[in-house]
């Protein structure tokens, strides 16, 4: 190699950027959590109605992240993926209680709830419609479940759906009338037939 090379190489390895360390999966993982850990609950939340369910799932979320083999990559977006998984998770833990027969009776619509001043008659109306439009959206498919979810409890727009989802908002516009018809085909006796 003539001097002239190494002049050139040695110019080309003062200017080069050195490589920023590439973080580990656990540092990734950290660096997820705090940064969408709120939005993951609040999800779970609205869903479930529980914080104690919610905070479970947040959970859930995280320690599936964790156990993968392949390392986490979540692009193009990973605030969209977490709270998908939420809301899949948050839906699982509902599928899960109907089975069960145990199905929480927390807040699950706040424009459905009766006024503090409502009469104890109002209130305990109010925790059966939760419940029974909680046991509904369990029974639904998986998709219908979660574009359910994502649109009356999560108050998401049907084109927002579908871009998070990557569908036509056609497609969501039908899933979820037939969602809807089902939901309310099941909870009818709360609207008065």
């Amino acid at each position: 190699m003539s001097t002239e090379d190494k002049i050139k190489e040695g110019k080309l390895l003062a200017t080069a950027t050195p490589l920023k360390p590439v973080p580990s999966p656990a540092e990734e993982l950290e660096s997820l959590f705090r940064e969408h850990h709120d939005r993951v609950f609040r999800a779970a939340y609205r869903i479930t109605g529980s914080i104690v369910d919610a905070e479970d799932v947040l959970q859930t979320v995280f320690l599936r992240l964790a156990r993968r083999q392949e390392g986490i990559d979540l692009r193009p977006s990973p605030a969209s993926y977490l709270h998908r998984a939420a809301v899949n998770a948050a839906l699982d833990l509902l599928r899960q209680r109907a089975r069960a027969s145990a199905v929480p009776l927390d807040e699950v619509a706040p424009e459905r709830l009766a006024s503090p001043q409502a009469g104890p008659e109002s209130a305990e109306r109010d925790r059966e419609l939760r419940g029974a439009l909680r046991r509904a959206v369990a029974g639904l498919g998986e998709r219908a479940a979660e574009l359910f979810t994502l649109r009356y409890f999560e108050g998401y727009e049907n084109r927002e759906i579908a871009a998070l989802l990557g569908m036509s908002p056609v497609v969501v516009g039908v899933l979820l009338h037939r969602a809807r018809a089902r939901v309310r085909k099941e909870i009818g006796e709360f609207y008065g037939g």
